[in-house]
């Protein structure tokens, strides 16, 4: 049994000094490592082991397990525990060994370290014990400790010894990956270690003099101790965040540093995320992390050539759906806004999903303003006027972001505010004709409508004839695969049909065919991206007459712009572009139903259709050939037979196989002919011989497996019923043939009873695969078909054959041929072996043979009392696949009516199916029989409690995910989801029940919608607890399902909740419930009586050519729905904590100048200014005062600066961070502190360009002398002298009359 988790090469050791061995495979050296790294990988192989061992006590408490994997098992547990054993000697060892072999002086420095430690346990025999385990992280914290605190002089030594910083630093990582190590295996270990004691010891690590690995690792050790909100809190309580600071605002160098330290930042986010009560916001959570945190957070992300951009802008993204205040509040908002329309594509999609989903709350969207923060997204395509081809790339990947934003409720709503002005400008990109790229945009319009692109459409573009492309074809023409696996018809996209049909109402009243009427109007004699203007037009007009109703489709289809053109006979230029557009539709809508393949499911081919006088036509040559040929004299007969070359040669490429052909499907069904063939010539036995799988020459089972071959064994099958139609051919292959005996002898190859197996039998996996041998197979189907050839398989024992081969672990493919070829439609063996498939014990075969009995079940044209039996029966199968896979098949055939009453009279337990059994339970509730018989079992009231309670929140996350996968995959999405719903309303248990009159009745009983009527009533305005907006999304499509049935209606009507529901579509903040609305308002049109009520309120159905309600409804005055309020940008509360001014004109100066920095006009002369000060000596003690350090990192904590600038910022003061100087800064913001009302003066507020206050600019200090202050900018050179002091005052001058 293999190992459930392989130790890695570098983590297995020999035990050596009279300890055990490890395998010799799992073995490397270890004696050129340093102890700490061999500490540190044997405790890595300890987890890696207790891993193992955890692994196999689990499952050896699983029951039934075979007795020879039980034994495997307890073999593999015996085998983690030997090694156990031998790492935790080794670590014993280790432990013991660890003092090293140094100088005296060095060695009295250690013993005196160790002398302050308290003794450690060193017996880790039991690792996987807690005890153990939390008293070795104990020791560990304590050693920690004691390395803090400064070490005691010896008695014996004259003056006390220190260890040096690179020897301290090197036991702190090994004490602290030991610690982390302890926590990963036992992770109860974090909840009892007091955590204030390990920050405490862990803080030191961090300082400034401490190596990078050093601080990496405690990082990471604070990491690993985070449990919930609770811990951040009591870690929050050591000020940690100066040195978060530091650390984000290292170079390069520190990267190591730097991930520990987001990864640490990304573990808070994740595990301190509290709801927000102080602030009224009902649904808003808090991100602990400060401003100070965010901002150089932000920095980071903000640098262009930071490694570690990409994850702090998700970080960032991720934070903004969490805590939106926090980000806009640190000016983060600012930041991902330009990173959506100037950064990286790949992480556009998710800046824009986080965009939306702020834009969803009336709460949350007040920090964006509307026409100028959100509509950066569309940058690329409305600036792309004179970028050039380069520019097409990232037009591209714009395009995808738009979609995804135009495809969601929020970005919708949002961009039809201020009268579609951000559409418009989307739009009216296709009216600047020297834009090269506008053939991108078209393409976006073309994904955004779903409209697909078949390969007829390039005919079209080219500007060929339609009427020229694919001719018709005859009927044993094989049909290509695009109509053999169509894509799904646009007509069961119920749902994002709706959707789409909005967009189309919007897009035309945003100017969308005057702009592409445009885009003819550049040329008369019409271009590639002319006639996809056309076609785009085209698909436009006839996608809104399938989807909007006749009034608003009929405004759509007047395009008047083409119309007048074609009309005016003034202007010949404007009338060869309106008619040459007018023909083109045109013949777009002309060749449109026939071009386009029929893709409806379960369809037929059309009776009236344009191929059937063909069909009609070939059907009767064929019946008068046939007629013929049966009439043929002796002397043709005769000849015919030697014209075929059989009876002269043997090889069968000189044979004519279409006379061969004619003769076996026609004179030969003679009975007189046939016995002719057999006993007069040598033709039959030719023939057949040809068709034995042993014997000489080339023979039909050697031929490879080509397409030119399969003729052959189309003449073999017809070969084979004309035989079993005469009794003169069931004799000759009972009797005198050995056709059926050598199948069966090949059979018996496979036959492991069989005591001498071939070594290359002919029904081997490779001769299946690429020789012709797989037709044998077909060929016993076609005698499956008629009871003679079920006779000659029983008489030379096929079917027990074909048992024994469904028994046959790896000869899948052999079942596979035979259960598809057989034919079932004579009860019998043929049946019975089906059966054996479907109970098989392997699941990769019942898989198969289930999903071919669903396929039989599907092309039957009646229902057969026996498939559904075999059917019904997989529903007890112990695979979980092949229990899904039988309810997806029954769900489907019981859209017929007579099914379905077969399925329910047989009365299937389901209960064990859970919720893979739940839609075709709920097909069940939809009829009187269903509904009765779950109704007597108790069914319908247990799932009612149910989906009242709990099931109908699953519902709307099912439907919105679903919606969601549709528009963010740009098309229909593969997997469950789509095989689940087929793009229509998934069933809905109300909206089924609603379909009797019983499950009507016991609802009205029951008085669950009264109730879901008064919750829609009391909670329509709800913009804020996201728990009561998804109920009401539930309970509204709790609504819509059963206002979608006849018996439903009533209880709308007599709750007069529709009002209200369109009230919630015109007027709620959230544009998600709208959107619910919206779909809800579709399936309340999906009848007759329920259309006419919204036709009183302004919402128009959509009708099918018959009158009938298709389930699409639309707003009549499309601005009362799409356009959400406008509201005024809410600003971010930024009142952080003032400082009290300096005192000192120096202090004065250099905080002046750190403020200018922020300043990219004057940063460069600041920064020369702030160069000079540290190089003059009255400043020195500025940039070493921790005040001061603590006034610098106030400023960059409190305002945007790029991340070079804070660099040089920390850098220009000469302190190393310890927990002195935090302690010291912690000291300087309590004093510092101003008081709220204090009122700074007039002159503590100065801002100067010129560097210190007081002093003159120099020509030298230019702003244009040098560039802007970059990542590699190094300090300017302080200047040699000192320039004199010089008070500048304003220069008073009249002008005019001086009175």
């Amino acid at each position: 049994m293999p190992s459930y988790l392989a130790p890695s090469s570098g983590s297995s050791y020999t035990i050596v000094n009279n300890s055990p061995t490890d395998h010799p495979d799992d073995s490397v050296d270890t004696d050129q490592r340093s102890p700490a790294e061999q500490l540190v990988d044997l405790n890595e192989m300890l987890l890696v082991q207790n891993r193992i061992k955890e692994g196999a006590r689990n499952f050896l408490n699983i029951p039934n397990v075979a007795d020879d994997l039980r034994e495997k098992v307890v073999e593999e547990l015996n085998m983690a525990q030997s090694k156990i054993d031998a790492i935790n000697k080794r670590i014993e060892i280790q432990t013991k060994a660890k003092t090293p072999s140094v100088s005296g002086s060095t060695r009295r420095r250690f013993v005196a370290n160790q002398s302050a430690k308290p003794k450690e346990d060193t017996d880790e025999k039991s690792g996987d014990d807690f005890r153990t385990a939390l008293s070795n992280a104990s020791s560990c914290i304590a050693s920690l400790a004691a390395l803090s605190r400064p070490n005691p002089s010896s008695p014996s030594s004259p003056a006390p010894v220190f260890p040096s910083p690179a020897d301290t630093d090197r036991q702190r990582v090994e004490l602290m990956t030991k610690l982390v190590a302890i926590i990963q295996r036992n992770m109860r270990v974090r909840y009892e270690v007091n955590l204030p004691d390990v920050m405490r010891a862990v803080i030191p690590a961090l300082a400034d003099k401490a190596s990078q690995k050093c601080r990496a690792t405690a990082y990471r050790l604070i990491r690993h101790m985070l449990i919930d909100a609770d811990s951040i809190k009591r870690i929050g309580e050591q000020t940690l965040d100066w040195y978060i600071i530091r650390s984000l605002t290292r170079d390069n160098k520190f990267v190591m540093e730097k991930e520990q330290v987001i990864k640490l930042i990304r573990t808070v986010v994740e595990v301190g995320t509290v709801r927000n009560d102080s602030g009224g916001s009902t649904g808003s959570r808090k991100v602990p992390l400060s401003g100070a945190v965010m901002r150089a957070f932000v920095a980071v992300a903000e640098h262009t050539e930071d490694p570690f951009r990409s994850i702090c802008i998700q970080t960032l993204a991720e934070i903004l759906v969490i805590d939106t205040d926090l980000v806009a509040r640190t000016g983060g908002i600012r930041f991902l806004l330009h990173a959506l329309g100037e950064g990286p594509l790949e992480i556009a999609p998710l800046l824009a999903s986080a965009f939306l989903h702020i834009v969803d709350s009336p709460r949350t969207r007040g920090y964006l303003q509307v026409g100028a923060d959100l509509e950066m997204a569309f940058s690329a395509v409305t600036d792309a006027y004179g970028k050039g081809p380069d520019h097409a790339d990232r037009m591209r990947g714009c395009t995808k972001v738009i979609q995804l934003m135009l495809r969601s409720w929020s970005g919708l709503m949002y961009f039809c505010m201020d009268n579609m002005r951000a559409i418009r400008s989307l739009i009216d990109t296709l009216r600047i004709p020297s834009l090269d790229t506008r053939e991108i945009i078209l393409d976006m319009f073309f994904d955004l409508l779903n409209i697909k692109t078949p390969e007829w459409y390039k005919t079209f573009l080219d500007g060929r004839r339609l009427t020229m492309y694919r001719k018709t074809r005859g009927p044993n023409e094989p049909r290509p695969p695009s109509e053999q696996h169509p894509e799904r018809a646009h007509q069961k996209l119920k749902l994002t049909d709706q959707y789409i049909a909005l967009m189309v109402m919007v897009f035309t009243n945003a100017g969308l065919l005057d702009a592409l009427t445009g885009m003819l109007e550049e040329s008369t004699s019409g271009s590639n991206l002319s006639r996809k203007a056309t076609l785009l037009m085209a698909e436009v007009l006839q996608m809104a007459n399938r989807v909007l109703p006749l009034s608003v489709a009929s405004q759509i289809q007047t395009i008047p712009r083409i119309f007048s053109m074609a009309s005016n006979y003034t202007d010949g230029e404007h009338r060869i572009v309106g008619t040459t557009a007018m023909s083109a539709i045109d013949s777009f809508n002309r060749n449109h139903t026939r071009l386009e393949p029929n893709t409806l499911k379960g369809s037929r081919p059309r009776a009236n259709s344009a191929e059937d006088a063909i069909r009609r036509g070939q059907r009767q040559v064929e019946q008068v050939k046939l007629k013929m040929s049966m009439q043929m004299d002796d002397k043709t007969f005769q000849a015919s037979l030697l014209e075929t070359q059989v009876i002269v040669t043997k090889d069968y490429n000189v044979w004519k196989f279409d006379l061969l052909q004619e003769l076996i499907e026609g004179p030969l069904l003679n009975p007189k002919r046939l016995e002719e063939a057999i006993k007069v010539s040598r033709f039959m036995r030719r023939l057949m011989v040809f068709f034995h799988p042993f014997g000489s020459g080339m023979r039909f089972c050697e031929l490879p497996k080509t397409k030119a071959n399969h003729r052959w064994l189309k003449l073999g099958c017809s070969l084979l019923t004309t035989l079993t139609a005469s009794p003169d051919g069931v004799r000759y292959l009972s009797t005198e043939d050995p056709f059926l005996p050598q199948i069966m002898k090949c059979f018996a190859q496979l036959d492991p009873s069989n005591a001498a197996l071939d070594s290359d039998p002919l029904f081997s996996k490779k001769r299946v695969a690429d020789r012709m041998t797989y037709g044998y197979l077909v060929m016993l189907g076609t005698l499956s078909k008629t009871k003679e050839g079920i006779e000659l398989l029983q008489k030379f024992k096929i079917f027990t054959a074909f048992y024994h081969l469904s028994e046959l672990k790896n000869r899948e493919d052999l079942v596979r041929e035979i259960i598809e070829n057989l034919d079932y439609n004579i009860d019998g063996h043929s049946r019975i072996v089906l059966s054996k498939t479907l109970t098989s014990s392997f699941a990769h075969i019942r898989l198969f043979a289930t999903r071919h009995l669903g396929d039989m079940i599907r092309s039957s044209p009646t229902a057969n009392a026996w498939t559904l039996r075999l059917l019904l029966t997989q529903l007890y199968d112990p695979e979980p696949h092949v229990c899904e896979l039988a309810v997806t098949y029954l769900r489907d055939v019981c859209e017929s009516k007579d099914i379905l009453q077969l399925v329910v009279e047989m009365q299937p337990t389901m209960d064990h199916l859970g919720e893979i059994g739940h839609p075709l339970l709920l097909k069940f509730i939809s009829t009187p029989v269903g509904f009765r018989y779950l109704y007597d079992v108790g069914y319908v009231s247990r799932e009612m409690d149910i989906w009242f309670h709990e099931r109908n929140i699953y519902y709307v996350v099912q439907v919105e995910v679903f919606l969601a996968k549709v528009f963010s995959n740009l098309g229909i999405p593969d997997g469950d989801d789509n095989l689940a719903f087929e793009g229509t309303v998934p069933p809905h248990f109300y909206g089924e029940m609603a379909k009797t009159d019983l499950g009507c009745q016991i609802l009205q009983e029951k008085g669950h919608f009264a109730e879901f009527a008064e919750f829609i009533r009391r909670h329509s305005d709800e913009n804020e607890d996201p728990e009561l907006i998804l109920k009401l999304k539930s309970i509204l499509w709790v609504v819509g399902n059963i206002g979608a049935t006849e018996g439903g209606l009533p209880f709308l009507e007599e709750e007069e909740i529709i009002p209200t529901v369109l009230d919630i579509a015109q007027n709620s903040q959230i544009p998600s419930v709208r959107g619910t609305c919206f779909f809800v308002l579709g399936l309340i049109s999906s009848t007759s009586q329920g259309a006419e009520i919204l036709d009183d309120y302004h919402w128009e159905a959509t009708l099918s050519p018959l009158g009938l309600p298709t389930g699409l409804c639309v707003p009549v005055d499309l601005d009362v729905f799409i356009s959400l309020p406008p509201w005024t940008q809410r600003l971010p509360d930024k009142s952080e904590s003032r400082l009290m001014p300096p005192t000192s004109q120096t202090e004065l100066d250099v905080i002046t100048a750190i403020h200018n920095l922020a300043n990219t006009v004057i940063a460069n002369a600041a920064s020369r200014s702030l160069a000079r000060m540290k190089s003059r000596p009255e400043f020195k003690s500025i940039f070493a005062s921790p005040t001061m350090f603590f006034r610098a990192l106030h400023t960059v904590s409190t305002q945007r600066y790029r991340l070079p600038v804070r660099r040089y910022i920390l850098d220009l003061f000469t302190i190393e961070l310890d927990a002195d100087v935090v302690a010291a800064i912690s000291e300087a913001a309590k004093s510092l502190k101003a008081h709220p009302s204090f009122k700074p003066s007039r002159e503590s507020n100065r801002v100067s360009m010129f560097g210190p206050l007081g002093r003159p600019r120099r020509s030298s200090e230019s702003d244009d002398d040098e560039g802007e202050l970059d990542a590699d900018d190094e300090p300017p050179n302080p200047p040699v002298g000192e320039q004199p002091v010089i008070s500048l005052r304003p220069v008073t001058r009249t002008v005019g009359f001086d009175v």
